[in-house]
């Protein structure tokens, strides 16, 4: 547990989200939630490799590693726009 807790601390693209979500961010700001330019353009990096057959498997751990996070995200946009619909 402690090794993914380091894991985690250690990653940008968590890092990224968790500073966002720590500048207590409204159910607005958190439906419009992009990852900076950087983190994007990694991605699409990334993207590029695994269709070209070509990433390592560090790139594959960090490509696995988006994805989940991308699924955290979308989550929690979800929940953002169930909030704004009932306000």
């Amino acid at each position: 547990f402690k090794d993914t807790i380091m894991a985690v601390a250690q990653s940008p693209v968590y890092d990224e989200v968790l500073e966002f979500l720590l500048s207590t961010p409204t159910p607005e700001q958190i439906a419009n939630f992009r990852p900076s330019e950087g983190t994007q353009e990694r991605i699409r990096l990334l993207l590029e490799l695994n269709r070209n057959n070509k990433l390592t498997a560090e790139q594959q751990a960090e490509l696995d590693e988006f994805s989940q996070v991308e699924h955290f995200v979308r989550l929690l946009k979800a929940r953002a726009h169930q909030k704004l619909l009932k306000s």
